[in-house]
């Protein structure tokens, strides 16, 4: 993210803060029950957080040099926030892999509705029109209609596996399923990235007085290389910390949920929603400090990311943790995500979700209140679903 809300040191007191709960927790709070859970989830959180501000702010200063464009800039900071998520995910996912699975496909539903919710947010036109920034009317829209293909695809699958499977083999996603998939998402996602940097890291025109400005770098002092580097590991090293943390946390968490009778989609709704929640930052220091662009890029990247960048990783890491044994198979064909109501729905609900986003941006690059009420509305709905029948 640009601009002055990474020239403090709010970074470092979230992450001193953090890692003192964290140790609090784990040596002074003996009982694994909801005090040690909730201590563990805040500081593992709140590292999380520090290690995002961390990439951040040095992908930030590697975008100032290179003269990125603020959207082209929030968007390759949206791409590095994820790298603290992910490894807060692979805990989740080596504690309890089908339900860390469930959690990372269900991110795509809360990240589209706070999509929906921010473009409320945005500044409008005399006609109630919120004009959005070019490259993602041009480009992220193209992602839309790509993500709920895969979706719909997937659940599709899905469903004809468990359909016609018989009673003596598990229906499951194996090994080689989760490689394939993650290895052909992962592809596009590359595509996109270069695009994005090749058409729109230069500064465009605005196609009317009341579009969203993409605001170029000023020339503000770079920083060095050796900064960014620092500022790279040292967030690296703090997120493996705060995703251990968060891991623990969604481990005791699942099972007092189960417990308490409570449903198991919602303990998924609930982890991803501290699995977004660092984008939700992000959203919100950008659009208060008037850097749409930016707001946008991440708010629209916390949906796009999900199904080429986070779903496809969290495939490979599954697929890798099995294989090393660090979670059992299913069975002997190395099954690793049983394909089951839940799994399921998580999947082919998320197709709905991306064709009324894309439709309500890709028509005339605006949205107005009326695709802002469907697209909410829609969002909250699927999850409501998820959780209240899943």
């Amino acid at each position: 993210m640009s601009g002055g809300s990474h020239e403090g040191k709010q970074w470092l007191w979230l992450l001193i803060g953090g890692l003192v709960l964290i140790a609090i927790a784990t040596f002074l709070i003996e009982s694994h029950g909801w005090l040690k859970a909730i201590v563990l989830g805040v500081g593992g959180l709140v590292v999380v957080f520090a290690s995002s501000e961390m990439m951040i702010k040095a992908v930030d200063g590697y975008a100032k040099r290179k003269k990125m464009n603020s959207f082209v800039a929030g968007t390759m900071a949206g791409l590095s926030s994820n790298i603290p998520e992910l490894v807060m995910l692979g805990f989740v996912l080596m504690a309890t892999p089908r339900v860390g699975f469930i959690v990372t496909v269900l991110t795509l539903h809360v990240g589209a509705a706070a999509f929906g919710m921010y473009c409320g947010t945005l500044p409008r036109d005399v006609e109630g029109n919120a004009h959005l920034p070019k490259p993602l009317v041009n480009l992220s829209t193209d992602l839309y209609a790509a993500a709920a293909g895969v979706f719909f695809s997937l659940g599709a699958v899905m469903l004809m596996m468990k359909a016609f499977s018989t009673g003596e083999v598990t229906a499951a996603l194996s090994t080689t399923d989760l490689y394939v998939f993650g290895g052909i998402l992962l592809g596009i996602q590359a595509v996109a990235i270069s695009r994005l940097v090749s058409r729109f890291s230069k500064e465009h025109k605005p196609e009317s007085e009341n579009d969203v400005p993409v605001e170029l770098a000023t020339n503000e002092k770079l920083m060095s290389i050796g900064a960014i580097l620092a500022f790279s590991l040292a967030g690296l090293v703090a997120s493996v910390i705060g995703g251990h943390s968060v891991g623990e946390f969604a481990g005791i968490l699942v099972h007092k949920l189960e417990v308490a009778g409570y449903s198991e989609m919602f303990g998924a709704v609930i982890l991803s929603v501290f699995a977004s929640a660092g984008a939700f930052v992000m959203i919100g220091t950008a659009h208060v400090q008037q850097k749409y662009s930016i707001a946008m890029a991440n708010a629209s990247g916390a949906i796009t990311q999900v199904p080429f960048l986070v779903l496809p990783i969290a495939m490979i890491m599954l697929a890798v943790f099995t294989q090393t044994g660090v979670i059992p198979a299913l069975d002997a064909s190395n099954g690793v995500i049983p394909i089951d109501i839940h799994t399921t729905s998580a999947i082919l609900l998320a197709f709905p979700s991306m064709l009324i986003l894309w439709k309500a941006v890709q028509d005339d690059g605006k949205v107005n209140w009326l695709e802002t009420s469907t697209m909410v509305a829609i969002f909250l709905l699927v999850i409501y679903l998820l959780v209240a029948h899943g």
